[in-house]
């Protein structure tokens, strides 16, 4: 051998051709602009002050579209394609269906009103229903407009089905306090993913309830701590014959019961964290797999950031409003009895619209921050924690697959269903 080559560890003899490289782990890469984020999320609640809220559909659309394209895997960017007017026309459709059933249960409410308090009873099951049908239904519009290398996501399925069995895996969770959690969220993701295409290549899920249980046992302790203290304080009560608040024992239990829950809104999203990173490994396509290095802090900081700003905004704005009631009192020497004869005047209805407009101001304002740091926030920390294996395995995958209609999109809106 009078020549020798050990690229990328490859020994290559006179005359060979060099064998490719091993394909390696590709990093999800997220490289959007922090600021320009920004810039759309205030423009979209300027405008939607302007529109009557209106304008939110294309703000969605905007910021889809942003994320979408800051993210890339192995040198290609995801394409999102939907349009506002899409969601707009979705939610029309969802608003002529959802007021029939509204004033329906109203009417009847009417007609039964001895047996109004069971009467809710029905209307919150079928709408439980109908908000999951809506979440399968919008996760399927969203898919069918995220294309990446040309190739478009797709979705199968029944909205209907997803719903029955997202009902009873909450009933049986609902009956054992929580313990089916894990295992009704797995059952849940593996009937969508193995209705989730990519092209023509199908999806399955490889998350297990065992899995998950392992990872959020102790926030499931922590959740249940409150209630057991509460429960050993009655029974102190009950053993001694005291006042629950009165007794040593019982008032020490209810104090430390009081400590805990105020902590369990600050797990929340230490346990969304290790969900992300549970979902995203349990993720197949094909071949290719998903690693996931989130960290809990991470998320744990976005949030309190959020909660932060959004204190810091509603301060600005009652120091705004404090400023203006002690101008009007001392500038020009207004007092309460004055204010109190404006009622029924025109400049008290002013008064009142001014209230209002401040409100939705303070209030679009921190949906804003809330678009910044739990939608960019959370995509962007997800994105770079993320690496894809197999990559190689989907350059043979072949188109399939047509766009779905947003009215599961327009259901999920009137709904108030949260999603990206």
């Amino acid at each position: 051998m009078t020549e020798a080559d050990t690229t990328a560890g490859y020994i290559r003899l006179p005359g060979s051709t060099l064998p490719p490289p091993p394909d390696g782990p590709k990093p999800l890469v997220f490289d959007g602009d922090a600021g320009e984020f920004f810039r759309i999320a205030a423009k979209g609640a300027a405008l939607q002050l302007v529109t009557f809220g209106f304008y939110r559909f294309w703000l969605v659309t905007d910021i889809r579209r942003h994320l979408w394209s800051r993210t890339s895997l192995d040198g290609d960017r995801f394409e999102y394609t939907g349009y506002g007017r899409e969601l707009l026309i979705g939610f029309l459709f969802a608003l002529a269906i959802l007021s029939p059933i509204y004033l329906a249960y109203f009417l009847l409410g009417l007609e039964a009103e001895r047996y109004k308090a069971f009467a809710s009873i029905p209307l919150f099951l079928f709408f439980y229903l109908f908000q999951q049908f809506a979440v399968y239904r919008a996760r399927r519009y969203r898919l069918t407009r995220t294309i990446w290398r040309g190739v478009r996501f797709w979705m199968a399925g029944s909205g209907w089905s997803y719903a029955l069995r997202s009902f009873g895996w909450m009933l049986l969770t609902v009956l054992t306090f929580g313990l089916m959690y894990p295992w009704r969220a797995a059952a849940l993701e593996r009937y969508k993913m193995r209705h989730t295409h990519y092209g023509d290549l199908q999806a399955r899920f490889a998350g297990t309830g065992g899995q998950l249980l392992a990872r959020i046992w102790m926030f499931g302790l922590v959740i249940l701590a409150p209630i057991a203290l509460v429960i050993a304080s009655a029974v102190v009560q009950y053993r001694f014959g005291a006042r629950l608040t009165t007794h040593p024992t019982a008032g020490f239990l209810l104090a430390c019961a009081g400590i805990i829950g105020l902590t369990i809104p600050f797990l929340w999203p230490l346990l969304r964290a290790v969900e992300w990173r549970w979902w995203v490994e349990g993720v197949r396509f094909g071949e290719a797999s998903a690693k996931c290095a989130l960290r809990k802090r991470t998320i744990l900081v976005l949030y309190v950031k959020f909660i932060l700003s959004a204190m810091l905004v509603v301060a600005l704005a009652g120091a705004l409003i404090a400023a203006i009631v002690a101008g009007l009192t001392y500038g020009y020497g207004l007092k309460s009895a004055d204010l109190i004869k404006m009622r029924g005047d025109w400049i008290s209805y002013i008064a009142s619209a001014g209230v209002v407009l401040f409100y939705l101001v303070v209030g679009l304002a921190v949906g804003a921050i809330q678009r910044y740091f739990l939608q960019r926030g959370l995509w962007a920390e997800v994105a770079r924690a993320t690496t894809i294996e197999g990559v190689q395995k989907l350059e043979a995958v072949g188109a399939r697959g047509d766009a779905a209609n947003a009215l599961g999109e327009g259901l999920a809106d009137g709904l108030d269903v949260a999603g990206f």
